[in-house]
């Protein structure tokens, strides 16, 4: 899959309080270029816990469940849109259909 964008996910974790990201943020990502995804249960295959919800929206649990990502998927273009990635906290105050925060 080809993820945008990779810059998105490393501001993330370039910021001192979140900097203990980085390496589950890795990993996802490498995990995700290197996956192609033809459906939302090719992801829950991979990802059991991974949340599939409207809008070819999903939400990945990085680094125990402290951090969320929110990524928009096109299956068919094989592109994975990242859209948010934040703690637990903050995902609680968003809307995970309609953010577009990157």
């Amino acid at each position: 899959m080809r993820v945008i964008a990779k810059s998105t996910l490393k501001k993330f974790w370039g910021i001192p309080a979140y900097s203990d990201s980085q390496a589950p943020i890795e990993s996802w990502y490498e995990e995700a270029i290197k996956a192609h995804w033809e459906s939302p249960q090719a992801i829950k295959n991979q990802y059991a816990n991974a949340s599939i919800c409207k809008n070819n929206r999903v939400v990945f649990n990085i680094g125990g469940n402290k951090y969320r990502l929110i990524v928009e998927i096109q299956y068919q273009a094989n592109i994975v849109w990242v859209k948010f990635v934040g703690t637990h906290a903050q995902y609680d105050k968003i809307t995970v259909e309609d953010v577009n925060e990157y």
